[in-house]
């Protein structure tokens, strides 16, 4: 084989893009300054995040015009099962797409691929995992209707996917989940939420009922509940292990995926800011170098486990998950650093203050705390609150109220779009 790029395979020089959720406008910006190639987004219908934040139709104008303004691309899910009540609304809704020039729109459903075919001949189409994506012939099916992408089953292994590359047309994209939560699921698809608390889940609505604590009780005994054990572990049956592929790159690389996505359209905007940060390093280090990639594992994994997960998996990639990739004793994320806000506005301090930043603050801290500054250049620079001040010029101690808009006096250089975290 042809090598170039000290080892990376020739065929494999172009780099996947980072596709990276947002769920606000804030979450949106933080992404794309971070590191993202591409966001996806949902509007306020046909997407499968009914209780995620999600865009109005100005915030996703502004959306799409700030990452288009930095070279990023924004693909809009419309990707419910819709049932007939959702088409008279469809061919509306696309239309104000088609006028807002999103790059792609993610669909599962042919009805709905039909509409947006024909309402937005210019806009890709991407197929949503929601379609059951698990062989050649539908990629090949979907590729004879138009679809430019597909997104991989969660379901599928490296090799699948690698079979997958090499039987479709070349100009067809791959898209495949990377890191991010795991559904108990067939491709998304799941009944469990409709049936435990009557909302549907393949239209948006899911309870995560997953997640749940689950007991038994017997026919004869109504009343009575028992809990439910598996090995003595927990009673958590249902609950994934979280994906993450850092370690992996090169293998995803080799299978052809065109595009690397993470899941979290209900995540934070810290959240999202490093995971894509880790993400944009680990991939640009592998191409500058796969040395310099195993050099910075360490730190890879780092940042990663500084984000809200639960335990880590390589999902079905390297063959059928096993009783290894459960939780069974909790249902709650592991959370070590604790968001505080994003750096609206900085500027220049005096004396001792190196820089105030305005932040809308997210949870509590006080004067005098040691904060970590998060830089979209890999740096966590470690920052003491020397002052607060509130929109009224008032000099406070403690920032206790959510949603306050506050002027941080740091004794170290922030800049717009800086996270600012803490270790919980």
């Amino acid at each position: 084989m042809i090598r170039s790029m000290k080892g990376i395979p020739e065929r494999h020089m172009k780099k996947p893009e980072l596709l990276v959720p947002s769920s606000s406008l804030e979450v949106l910006k933080e992404a794309v300054i971070f590191g993202a190639d591409a966001v996806y987004i949902g509007g306020e219908a046909f997407g499968l995040r009914a209780k995620a934040k999600n865009f109005t139709t100005e915030e996703m104008r502004q959306g799409i015009q700030f990452a288009h303004d930095h070279n990023v691309k924004v693909h809009v899910t419309a990707n419910i099962l819709a049932h007939n009540d959702d088409i008279a609304d469809a061919e509306g809704y696309f239309e104000e797409l088609r006028d807002m020039k999103p790059d792609a729109l993610i669909i599962a459903d042919p009805g709905m691929f039909t509409i947006a075919r024909r309402v937005c001949p210019e806009i890709d189409i991407h197929i949503s995992t929601q379609a059951n994506n698990t062989n050649y012939l539908t990629y090949l099916f979907w590729y004879e209707q138009g679809a430019k992408r597909v997104v991989s089953a969660r379901e599928l292994s490296l090799k699948e996917i690698k079979e997958i590359r090499q039987r479709i047309p070349a100009d067809m994209e791959i898209e495949s989940f990377i890191h991010g939560a795991m559904c108990i699921s067939y491709s998304g698809r799941c009944l469990l939420s409709s049936f435990l608390a009557g909302r549907d889940a393949n239209h948006g609505e899911c309870t995560h009922p997953c997640r749940w604590k689950y007991s038994v009780m017997e026919e004869e005994r109504p009343g009575e509940y028992f809990p439910v054990f598996e090995n003595e572990r927990g009673t958590y049956i249902f609950n994934s292990k979280d994906l993450c592929m850092i370690e992996h790159i090169p293998e995803l690389i080799d299978a052809g995926i065109d595009s690397f996505k993470i899941e979290g359209r209900m995540k934070t905007a810290l959240y999202v800011a490093a995971v894509a940060r880790t993400y944009r390093k680990a991939i640009d280090d592998y191409f500058e170098d796969p040395a310099k990639y195993k050099d910075n594992m360490d730190w890879y994994r780092k940042e990663i486990a500084k984000c809200t997960y639960r335990r880590f998996t390589t999902g079905f990639y390297f063959g059928k998950p096993n009783e290894e990739t459960q939780v069974y004793d909790t249902n709650t994320y592991v959370n070590e650093y604790v968001y505080l806000g994003t750096v609206e506005e900085a500027a220049p301090g005096t004396g001792d203050t190196a820089s105030i930043a305005r932040i809308t603050q997210k949870n509590k801290f006080c004067v005098g705390d040691t904060i970590e500054i998060m830089k979209r250049d890999g740096r966590n620079v470690s920052a003491k609150v020397l002052s607060l001040t509130t929109q009224d010029g008032e000099e406070v101690q403690s920032a206790p109220h959510s949603k306050q808009v506050l002027y941080i006096g740091l004794d170290a250089e922030a800049d717009k779009y800086d996270l600012l975290r803490v270790k919980g």
